[in-house]
């Protein structure tokens, strides 16, 4: 698939929003620079990232992206509701912003910035605010990010298409699986199916380590092979258009240890209730508390996670978090649920003392009701 992956209409009803919450925090300008805000608005889909982007959004007129020129031809065939304005590699984008404030047509006395972007380097936020001394500078960070919380049904019809391939790379990394099997080939024929079935490189993963590493959080594959008794973490995304539909399975070679089954039942009712207090309107904290509900009933008052779930959707290097933050079903969060919204929702029971299982799998709330996007099966599976 290639960019641009939505309308001009769709470009410009998420711009008209992005204008409509300046105009409520009495912004005049709005500098962005994390990815996938760049991306929300403008459709730029590249590795060039990496380099500092700032996208220049003015209460009125043509948003100008500054970057490194060498992403002319990029830009030129991605990207139709924005000027270019490039700086050599000798230069930043400061060295390009006075004559972008200048061509904006009035001297802004608000500006917004994304202040906790890791797309906006500390030396250069400062270099960029001595250009406009005279303006008042104010933290925009999640201006964006709340908007996008909320999926299109074109969104959404990218996240069923990673879905499917999220499917197709478990799959092929399940299949894969088996005594004497290297991580390392589990880990080869998994990125094989998601690119075969019509994926991209996704934000980050696939995370994939055997009982050893079970407890290492962001690691991912080694020269290890398995045996017989073995667990095998698999934690994927397929990606399509930027979009993210994340799952998660634990897999055992030859046989499955005591209690497993159990546990699997405990994840699976928990993953339902989560799903049962998915509603429009319901607050983040209460979806949590579901989940805890059914963990408690098992007998594991003591265990408790961090989150049961986070949103997902547009991602970048290096994670399909949308940025680099969480946004997580929190025991805390107030964050109120809509429609629209999709999620990474894990049941995770991993440590308790009892047995180890997890399943999680990428839900969409629809109009009716919530929707598993992912259909690997999430029982107890042994290879």
């Amino acid at each position: 698939m290639a960019a641009p992956y939505f309308t001009r209409s769709e470009y410009d009803a998420r711009l008209a929003s992005v204008r409509q919450n300046m105009a409520g925090r009495n912004l005049d300008l709005l500098l962005l620079s994390a990815p996938e805000n760049i991306f929300y608005l403008t459709g730029l889909d590249h590795w060039g990232y990496f380099a500092p982007h700032i996208l220049v959004v003015p209460v009125a007129g043509e948003m100008t992206l500054v970057t490194r020129s060498m992403e002319k031809v990029t830009v030129a065939n991605q990207v139709t509701n924005a000027r270019f304005v490039g700086h050599a590699d000798h230069e930043s984008a400061v060295d390009r912003f006075s004559r972008v404030l200048g061509d904006i047509g009035y001297q802004p006395r608000r500006i917004g910035i994304e202040a906790w972007s890791s797309g906006l380097p500390h030396g250069l936020a400062l270099a960029v605010q001595q250009h406009a001394p005279s303006a008042r500078w104010f933290d925009a960070s999640g201006l964006i990010d709340d908007l996008r919380l909320v999926k299109s049904p074109a969104e959404q019809a990218h996240l069923r298409q990673a879905a499917r391939v999220s499917d197709a790379a478990a799959s092929a990394a399940i299949a894969a699986t088996r005594e004497g099997v290297s991580e390392r080939h589990i880990a080869a024929e998994c990125q094989r199916a998601m690119v075969e079935a019509g994926g991209t490189y996704p934000g980050f993963g696939p995370f994939i380590r055997s009982t050893s590493r079970l407890g290492e959080e962001h690691t991912t594959w080694s020269d290890s092979c398995l045996a017989v008794g073995d667990a095998l973490f698999l934690e994927l995304s397929g990606c399509v258009a930027r979009y993210h539909a994340p799952l998660g399975r634990l897999i055992h070679v030859g046989h499955a240890p005591k209690g497993a089954h159990e546990m699997a039942a405990v994840s699976q009712a928990a993953f339902e209730a989560v799903l049962g207090s998915l509603s429009d309107g319901a607050l983040a904290r209460d979806v949590y508390a579901a989940w805890q509900r059914v963990v408690d009933r098992a007998g594991m008052p003591h265990f408790r996670r961090h989150h049961c779930g986070y949103a997902v959707g547009i991602g970048f290097p290096p994670s399909w978090t949308g940025g680099n933050k969480v946004t997580g079903l929190r025991h805390d969060s107030e964050m109120p649920i809509r429609t629209g919204m999709s999620f990474h929702v894990l049941s995770w029971l991993m440590g308790t003392g009892q047995g180890d299982f997890f399943i999680s799998n990428a839900v969409l709330l629809s109009e009716s009701g919530p929707e598993v996007l992912t259909r690997t099966p999430a029982g107890v599976t042994i290879v």
